[in-house]
């Protein structure tokens, strides 16, 4: 199938590259020419915008940094809606506001052109080994049609239900991994001003109720003090704004999140937004009492 990549950073690259691996013809577009460098030996050919991306593919992807990116991609000039033909998919698989979402898919079924959002979990690690989570929204006609690319990228792929009902999905796992990083992250504070070991500590509660993957992996990174980014805390904000603006149009109240989000704010604005989102222990750290 020919299919076009747009968005080959941390994720979107090896997620191509997978594509191209599987036997897949990519059709690419990058606002900077050294993200085109590690497609120059493989079988992919660029081309100067998008538009000129949807005219040469089936489906085309798109993985970008938020909302304005993914309007600016497909509806912008030059953009997909200008090259794309009646029938043409296009999946989403950046994480933006559903509304956004629904807003963009219905500006492409003017033209015939179906859209997918498709968000995804797993970081750069599940990116490298084809293990994300993919939570889609759509209908069942066009999920069946890109399910099998989708099948090359993670290891679920789950329709959840109409246009922005992925992004709904992934809006609730990034409140429960944002406050499960913030949990982590309090919890072990607590253990080392406390003058416990922290790792001790985290032995013993895998073993009972307060298991969980964050603490298993994110715990031991953060015993490790690996702060280098899988998932950046700049990206965890921008997600967690998402879900405050959502929350603030439905009328909500989601305090937990509302907490977290203003942590991922003071983690960004104390100047690690570049780290990963677990840098919510060294922010709790700056804001204890020295021992």
């Amino acid at each position: 199938m020919k299919v076009g990549f747009i968005g080959l950073g941390l994720m979107g690259r090896p997620m191509a590259l997978h594509l191209e691996k599987a036997g897949h013809e990519l059709h690419l577009w990058a606002r900077r020419p050294e993200s085109l460098k590690p497609f120059a030996s493989v079988n992919a050919k660029t081309h100067a915008s998008p538009a000129e991306v949807a005219k040469h593919a089936a489906v085309v992807i798109t993985m970008v940094a938020d909302a304005p990116d993914v309007e600016a991609v497909c509806l912008g000039e030059n953009g997909i809606i200008a090259g794309g033909r009646k029938g043409l998919i296009v999946v989403d698989m950046s994480t933006i506001n559903p509304n956004a979402a629904r807003v963009i898919g219905q500006r492409l079924a003017e033209k015939g052109i179906e859209f997918v959002d498709a968000p995804v979990s797993g970081g750069e690690t599940g990116a490298i080994n084809a293990a994300l989570t993919v939570m889609v929204g759509g209908t069942q006609a066009a999920f069946d049609q890109v399910k099998p690319l989708l099948e090359k990228l993670g290891k679920s792929v789950t329709l959840i239900g109409g246009s922005g009902a992925g992004q709904v999905a992934k809006a609730c796992n990034q409140i429960l991994t944002g406050v499960g990083v913030l949990a982590v992250a309090e919890a072990f504070n607590f253990a080392a001003k406390s003058g416990v070991d922290p790792a001790r500590v985290r032995e013993a509660l895998l073993g009972g109720f307060a298991y969980s993957k964050i603490l298993e992996n994110h715990g031991q990174r953060m015993l490790d003090r690996n702060f280098k980014p899988g998932f950046k805390a700049w990206m965890h904000q921008k997600d967690l704004r998402i879900v405050m603006e959502e929350a603030h149009r439905l009328g909500l109240m989601l305090p937990s999140a509302a907490a977290t989000a203003q942590i991922f704010n003071a983690i960004v604005g104390s100047g690690m937004g570049e780290n990963d989102s677990i840098s919510a222990l060294m922010l709790l750290e700056k804001m204890s009492t020295p021992e």
